[in-house]
């Protein structure tokens, strides 16, 4: 409700500059315009028809317009009357107070200060998809506006309007969001109204200190609130996809009172919506201009639009939201069309709407390039969406595309697609192109046919033909890949290439022909480089062969390189062309070159050749220093040493050439080698000697060098004479020599080298003496003997050797003598009283030694001749023995040798007992002496058991310590005879007295089943197999009968000479048994 006694609302001049809304205003219905004047603090309430209550506070003025003449009920306080009018048929009535001169005479246009501009319905035609076109502006209503607009000039021209109208109301202190009113149209639908409240913002900011604003009443705060209110921005110029927003500077009201701002004092925001007031709004400007371009818009969309001011003194303020709706216009491009089915005379085909931007589409427009590829002709217009193109040519691409039509316009063509008819195989691809080449393999790539889709499903063919081979074109590849490499080809060879094209129709025809090549190869090495003519120490003719394979490509350049043979010598490039032959120049005498060439062509470049060593020729050496001696001068020999020669002629030294001479010798070459050094023997001590050299090498000599004079030192005496050697015993010797040349220093000593072997002797003596005796000799012995004389120079050489020989004696003692075994004896005598014994034979001292004296027992002697063995006869058993010997020769008896103990063994034992315990036909059990059969403990004494074979000669068939054996696999009925002996450690006993056991007879062999023949009921007839006579023994023969278990005898006796008939009884089983039974007889010897 409003307030009982409000305040005079003021009247509001009229705004020139807000163009009239084009559906306000229309002449087709009767309108009615309600005018509210609503002062500050007062709140003006509409009821609408769908029961909501919709609140505006004041100051404002508030239009409303109802197309149909309805009118929603309003309700005033009192004061306020209604008042009606009526212009150029159309009736308006407005509200407002009496008080004052607040009736305003005319309603339009909307007031500039007026916060909420209601959204006026009418009646509208339904639209596709759910959208609705606007009635268009008719003559009536441009002419309506037109006279309006004429009116608002005029009053502003009398002078009506003045800066206390221009400026606004005073803002309101809250301005609350009512609901959207709605009122009912002509066809009885409900539309909404857009009275859309907007928030106004408070400006508290007065001119006195913070702290005197807070000490103030809220009466006097409230007359020094400024109030900010922006007007409600108007919208012109809608097109489809842009419209013209514009709006007012804001007034700011304090105290009652109005104030206008500069334009550049406040910044603006516009902000936009397409989803309803209360949707998401997005800002679009930002700055200081009044009027602005929506750009970017869709087409047929209602939009809401708002703007909002702010400045560095006052508070934001929003104004109220505006709403407009874009122009319809003509459709968006459609989407390209589809083939949904396609024979060889038809194209079927399917497309869909696009967004028809608020006119519904009426027709499709669809294009074709009938097959030829050139312009576009119409092939279809209509509203449906698909269409059957007919009486087309088999396996022909066809290019299509579509637009769309609405009231409005015509929409853009669609992207152009292009479809072929079945029928026949894709058309002639283009020729393969070579991508990349190899020596032996070559990549090829290829592109679609011309006119064919992308979705085709395509597979290729790709033929080749080499060139001179013959056997035309072959195939090489088959898939559905744009490219293919072919390998193992040729090198440097060309071939011919074909393509195939192949779809679900069939093939297409041969591409063009093309040609292309592989590359060559890097040709092989050349030959090794030969030396050509002769060798000169500054240069070398070389030549060389071309390679044996040239890779398919002429050789254009032969390289050749040289290098010196020394360890990491670089290759240099000396040569570059195409001759096969040069001049290698500039080179060093006796210096070893190493030669490689290769070669290049359209292959590229070879490996090098084999190398080619070559030596420039050489010239001799120079002059070499003087030889050095190397450490001390000795009394018979120097050691020299010399350097190279400064130059060597290019060639290396490979010897030197030594010479000497001195005062009593003539010049004489001692050394020629490649050593750089060598030891001079065979001077004199004390001499001066001259040596001079010169080096060689390959080539010959050089001169010689300066000569160098050197003396050897004092050296030691001369070789002694050979000494005299005087036997007094066949023991002792003396031995006398001769004082040698002393050689520049007297003689010290002497020293007697002694021995029996004359590369083994060793000295004996040292001393300044001349002779020297010898003692313990060995008689009949050779010995060697050699005199060294010493000074202080050093030794002398040993003089000749003498050799002397003692005088013979009796002969040394025997020094092994040892016992002889069984088994070292031809014949074994009876080592029960026998010991056989062997020594070696003694040194004879010169004698022949003539025989032996043999000393054993109680100091018994045995002579024998010279014989080495002897056996001791007729001794005692088992009894030990002290044994020696002695030699002797002509000059008489040596002495007795170690003395050796021996025993004799002793007799061996009897032969035992033999008996026979166990007889049979195959084997015989034989027994001896007393005892175990089996030998469970080691017995000392063996047994030999013997059997005579049938050559009458005894054999072993045991032997072994057991007491029995059984003597197997003998014949039956069979006398043999045995043997037996017994032996130990002390010898093999005697045999025994041959005995002879004879072996049983054998029983008879088993006989084969009998057979029996069925003669009569009763009566069968039996026969067997007889056996061999055995060695004259009768055979009986025996048949039984079984009748259930029990056995009868029905026949016994020698084999029948007829055949035996036996009748049975019925029921019973014939078994019939038969043995045969041998008398045997046993002798036992």
């Amino acid at each position: 409700m409003m307030a009982d006694q409000p305040p005079p609302l003021e009247a509001t001049p009229l705004l020139n500059e807000v163009p009239l809304l084009p559906h306000m205003v229309n002449g087709d219905s009767i309108q009615q315009v309600i005018l509210v004047q609503v002062n500050p603090g007062e709140t003006f309430t509409i009821t609408t028809e769908d029961g909501h209550i919709q609140c505006i506070q004041g100051p404002a003025h508030v239009p409303m317009m109802s197309p149909n003449g309805s009118m929603p009920p309003i309700f005033v306080p009192p004061g306020y009357v209604s008042q009606v009018v009526e212009e150029n048929g159309v009736r308006r009535v407005w509200w407002c107070p009496t008080q004052g001169n607040s009736i305003l005479p005319c309603i339009l246009p909307l007031l500039p200060t007026c916060p909420i501009i209601p959204h006026v319905f009418q009646e509208q035609e339904p639209r596709s998809h759910g959208r609705t076109n606007f009635i268009q502006r008719d003559e009536r209503s441009l002419k309506m506006q037109e006279h309006l607009k004429k009116r608002l000039k005029d009053r502003q021209a009398s002078g009506h309007t003045n800066n206390k109208l221009n400026s606004p109301p005073s803002s309101p202190h809250k301005v609350l969001n009512s609901s959207n009113a709605t009122i009912p149209n002509g066809n009885g639908k409900a539309q909404q109204g857009a009275v859309g409240a907007l928030k106004q913002k408070q400006i508290g900011k007065t001119k006195g200190s913070p702290e005197a604003e807070m000490g103030e009443s809220d009466t006097e705060s409230k007359k020094c609130d400024t109030h900010l209110s922006i007007g409600k921005p108007v919208v012109s110029d809608i097109q489809a996809r842009s419209a013209v927003l514009s709006w007012n500077l804001p007034v700011s009201s304090q105290n009652g009172e109005s104030h206008s701002h500069s334009p550049a004092a406040f910044t603006f925001e516009v902000a936009i919506s397409n989803s309803g007031k209360n949707g998401k709004f997005k800002s679009v400007y930002v700055g200081e201009e009044l009027t602005i371009t929506l750009p970017d818009l869709r087409p047929a969309t209602d939009y809401h639009a708002r703007v909002s001011a702010t400045s560095s003194s006052i508070k934001e303020t929003i104004s109220e939201l505006v709403s407009f709706t874009t122009e319809s216009c003509e459709p968006d491009c459609p989407a390209a069309p589809k083939l949904i089915n396609r024979t060889k005379n038809s194209l079927s085909l399917q497309w869909k709407s696009s967004n028809d931007n608020g006119s519904k589409i009426t027709n499709f427009l669809l294009e074709w390039d009938e097959g030829k590829n050139g312009p576009f002709k119409e092939c279809y217009y209509g509203h449906l969406k698909q269409y059957k193109l007919t009486r087309l040519t088999p396996s022909t691409r066809y290019s299509l595309r579509l637009a769309a039509k609405n009231d409005i316009g015509m929409s853009g063509f669609s992207e152009t697609v292009t479809f072929g008819t079945a029928g026949g195989g894709p058309p002639a691809p283009a020729p393969p192109t070579l991508l990349e080449a190899g020596v032996t393999w070559m990549a090829l790539a290829w592109s679609p046919p011309a006119g064919v889709a992308s979705d085709d499903s395509l597979t290729y063919s790709l033929d080749m033909e080499e060139e001179g081979s013959g056997y035309g074109f072959q195939p090489q590849y088959n898939g559905d890949e744009l490219s293919c490499t072919l390998r193992n080809l040729r090198r440097s060879t060309s071939y011919k290439f074909r393509l195939f094209a192949y779809n679900s129709e069939g093939k297409s025809s041969p591409s063009e022909v093309v040609e292309h090549s592989t590359k060559p190869d890097r040709p092989g090495a050349p030959s090794k480089p030969v030396v050509k003519g002769k060798i000169h120490p500054h240069s070398v003719r070389v030549t060389w062969e071309p390679p044996k394979d040239n890779g398919g490509s002429d050789i254009s350049k032969y390289f050749l390189e040289i290098s010196e043979a020394s360890v990491g010598g670089r290759w240099e490039p000396i040569y570059s062309g195409a001759q096969r032959e040069h001049v290698c120049d500039h080179l060093r005498p006796g210096t070893s070159y190493r030669l490689r060439v290769s070669c290049a062509s359209k292959g590229g470049e070879s490996q090098a050749s084999d190398v080619t060593t070559v030596t420039t020729a050489a010239v001799p050496p120079g002059p070499c220093p003087a030889p050095a001696l190397v450490g001390k001068a000795k009394p018979k020999e120097v050691t020299l040493q010399w350097g190279p020669p400064a130059v060597d002629g290019g060639s290396e030294i490979t010897e030197y050439l030594l010479e000497m001479a001195s005062s009593e010798q003539e010049e004489r070459r001692i050394y020629q080698g490649p050593a750089a050094e060598f030891g001079v023997t065979n001077l004199l001590p004390g001499r001066t000697y001259c040596f001079w050299l010169r080096a060689g090498n390959k080539v010959g000599f050089g001169p010689y060098s300066e000569k160098a004079e050197l003396c050897t030192a004092p050296g030691p005496p001369e070789q002694c004479c050979k000494p005299l050697i005087t036997c007094k015993s066949a023991t002792c010797a003396v031995v006398s020599w001769e004082s040698p040349a002393c050689n520049g220093a007297e003689i010290t000593e002497y020293r007697l080298d002694w021995g029996q072997v004359e590369g083994s002797m060793h000295i004996i003596y040292t001393g300044p003496c001349q002779s020297y005796e010898v003692k313990g000799l060995t008689p009949a012995t050779t010995y060697y003997c050699r005199v060294q004389a010493v000074n202080v120079a050093g030794v002398g050489l040993f003089g000749d050797t003498s050799v002397v020989s003692t005088p013979p004696s009796v002969p040394a003692a025997v020094a092994v003598l040892h016992l002889l075994e069984e088994d070292q004896m031809e014949i074994s005598p009876p080592f029960s009283t026998c010991l056989a014994i062997q020594w070696e034979e003694p040194c004879c001292h010169g004698a022949e030694i003539t025989g032996y004296n043999i000393e054993y027992g109680e100091k018994q002697l045995v002579t024998v001749g010279r014989n080495t063995t002897h056996v001791l006869e007729n001794l005692l058993p088992d009894t030990l023995y002290r044994i020696r010997i002695q030699a002797f020769n002509s000059f008489g008896v040596g002495p007795f040798s170690h003395s050796m103990k021996a025993k004799t063994k002793p007799l061996p034992p009897d032969p035992p007992h033999l008996e026979c315990v166990v007889f049979s036909y195959q084997s015989l059990k034989l027994k001896w002496g007393e005892g175990p059969s089996r030998a469970l403990i080691p017995n000392p004494t063996q047994f030999n058991l013997q059997m005579e074979d049938r050559f009458g000669r005894f054999v072993t068939v045991y032997n072994g310590p057991c007491h029995t054996y059984k003597v197997q696999r003998l014949s039956e009925s069979t006398t043999y005879h045995f043997r037996i002996q017994a032996y130990n450690d002390a010898g093999e006993g005697a045999f025994s007295e041959v005995c002879a056991f004879t072996t049983t007879k054998s029983p008879p062999a088993p006989l084969k089943a009998p057979k029996a023949i069925q003669l009569e009921e009763n009566t069968f007839e039996i026969t067997w197999e007889p056996l061999q006579p055995m060695k004259g023994d009768s055979i009986v023969y025996i048949l039984q009968l079984a009748a259930g278990r029990e056995f009868d005898q029905v026949y016994k006796g020698p084999e029948p000479e007829r055949i035996i008939a036996i009748a049975l009884l019925c029921g019973f089983a014939v078994v019939a048994i038969l043995f045969a039974v041998v008398i045997q007889y046993f002798v036992i010897k």
